[in-house]
């Protein structure tokens, strides 16, 4: 086909002898349309799912398919590279490559529209493919990626003939009138999908909530909790600053008027509560410690709260597990899994269900209304977020998400020390200088912490008092830097459990079932 065929099949404007005009507009023009008809189908698809679901939403269901299937190894590395940022990273580089197909869908327009219609949707197909096999999926989820698709082709089509239109005198300033009301257009969608989103949001439902006083209180913190020095990690770690490392890209948005819980599987009875059911019973007010499994040696994936909840116990108790069953299989909301050892959660620790995080509501990113937390067990198989679901059964007959993809199936923390302060590469004055950090060692508790100044002899630090062996500990080590000259110098912690066993200096990745190695920092003295 020729160049003036291909710009009338494209829609191209004819002269009064019946020859097409040329488009004026050059590419630049076109791939600018194209961006904007794809900003515009996700500000569509975000506006229907403030109405649908906003799970449903076009960029998180492609996004958590994406989740779901990436290989371990690159599953990790976005975790170890990217820390708490890597859902931030994942829609920030969706958005790339959806910019960069949009550009190509707007080029490929402006001389056969059809061809650019179907790159839009095959986008749109991505989307409702996405959508459909999502664990929450529902009718309806496939819809805000349709509209979003069918309002991206009509925008592609409407800015492309009005591109191919525009005059030799009146060019560049109506193609940019006609670019900017596009931008608008997808501008007010996206704010409009957002405000509707936030409308409905379960932030109403969760401060509405006034939690019961604990029936079992949190013992006090013990006198002598953050001794200093300065850039020592609190005792207490803030909700604020608490990590999060989870599937969910975008945050599961559960009511506690909507939230239930059934327990069933390998049981005498079944049981089900509702929120309301479980704020009913006697709770029980803990400090626990968590850490993930992907924390590096010397990593910050850790954290100590005062957790509100009923034990997890009682309530196994109250199902009857049957003989042979040892494992609990959770699923959250959002589908995700965890396999967690039946014994550690009946064996008389403070596992709990919990609705509170140091004196409030479950934050929504942490887990509102209701999540599991278990003392001694990593996260990836004990703390299961906005859980809906206890299966009682047995690891030889299920697996989760997370052993599915190469991590062990069971998940005892091990012996962990970090130095705080100072930091790696700091200068410091000779003279009197304070190492401090956490240690932990949960439901073991911490017995001993050591110093090293350039792989000498251990020294013992001082340990902080803390609640239970159930938190991590503080500890101080004063280091006489002036004996140690001036220079460059290597320290190294390490820490002793409750049982005797010290902490062991063999490096280890954290796959498949926790970091191992002594934390070391590089100081230099003047």
């Amino acid at each position: 086909m020729s160049t003036q065929e291909d710009v009338t099949a494209a829609g191209g404007q004819e002269g009064s002898a019946g020859q097409p005009i040329a488009p004026r507009a050059g590419r630049g023009w076109f791939a600018g349309a194209g961006v904007l008809s794809a900003a515009l189908t996700l500000g569509v698809g975000q506006l229907t799912a403030g109405v649908v679901s906003p799970s449903a939403a076009p960029l998180v269901v492609v996004g958590g398919a994406v989740i779901d299937r990436v290989p371990p190894w690159l599953k990790d590395f976005a975790i170890r590279t990217f820390g708490t940022n890597d859902k931030l990273v994942l829609l920030l580089t969706m958005g790339a490559v959806i910019a960069v197909l949009a550009a190509v869908a707007g080029v490929i327009a402006r001389r056969r529209l059809g061809a650019g219609l179907v790159v839009v949707g095959l986008l749109g197909l991505v989307g409702v493919a996405a959508a459909v096999t999502r664990p929450d999926s529902s009718p309806l989820s496939p819809l805000p990626s349709v509209l979003g698709a069918g309002a991206g082709a009509y925008a592609l089509t409407v800015l492309t003939r009005r591109l191919l239109r525009t005059g030799p005198g009146e060019g560049p300033q109506r193609r940019t009138v006609i670019l900017g009301v596009a931008a608008a257009a997808a501008a007010a969608t996206a704010g409009g999908g957002q405000l509707l989103v936030r409308s409905r949001s379960a932030e109403a439902s969760r401060d509405a909530i006034r939690l019961p006083a604990p029936a079992d209180p949190a013992p006090p913190l013990p006198p002598g909790v953050d001794p200093g020095p300065s850039g020592l990690t609190p005792y207490v770690t803030r909700n604020a600053d608490f990590y999060r490392i989870d599937t969910a890209l975008s945050v599961p948005d559960v009511k506690a008027e909507d939230w239930s819980l059934r327990i069933h599987g390998m049981v005498g009875e079944e049981l089900t509560l509702t929120y309301d059911d479980l704020l009913a019973l006697p709770l029980r007010e803990r400090w626990i410690t968590l850490t993930c499994v992907s924390n590096e040696v010397g990593g910050s994936y850790v954290g100590n709260a005062r957790w509100l909840g009923y034990p997890l116990q009682e309530l196994l108790a109250r199902v009857a597990p049957s003989a042979g069953a040892d494992m609990v299989y959770a699923t959250s909301t959002d589908g995700f899994t965890l396999s967690a050892p039946l014994a550690d959660l009946t064996d008389g620790r403070d596992a709990m269900l919990a609705v509170g995080m140091n004196g409030e509501p479950l934050p929504r990113e942490h887990g509102f209304p209701v999540r599991m937390v278990v003392p001694g067990l990593y996260g990836y198989v004990s703390a299961c977020k906005w859980v809906t679901d206890l299966e009682i059964t047995t690891f030889a007959e299920k697996t989760a998400y997370w052993t599915d993809r190469g991590w062990s199936a069971r998940g005892p923390i091990k012996t962990a020390s970090r130095i705080d302060v100072p930091q790696s590469f700091a200068t410091v004055r000779a003279g009197r200088v304070p190492i401090a950090g956490v240690a932990w060692a949960q439901h073991r508790g911490v017995d001993k912490v050591e110093v090293s100044i350039d792989r000498g002899e251990w020294a013992p630090a001082r340990i902080v008092p803390s609640v239970s062996d159930d938190t991590w500990c503080q500890w101080v080590y004063d280091w006489d830097a002036s004996g140690a000259g001036a220079g460059s110098h290597t320290l190294q912690v390490r820490a002793t459990d409750g049982t005797g066993q010290t902490q062991t200096q063999d490096v280890a990745a954290p796959v498949p079932d926790g970091a191992s190695g002594w934390d070391s920092v590089t100081v230099t003295v003047e």
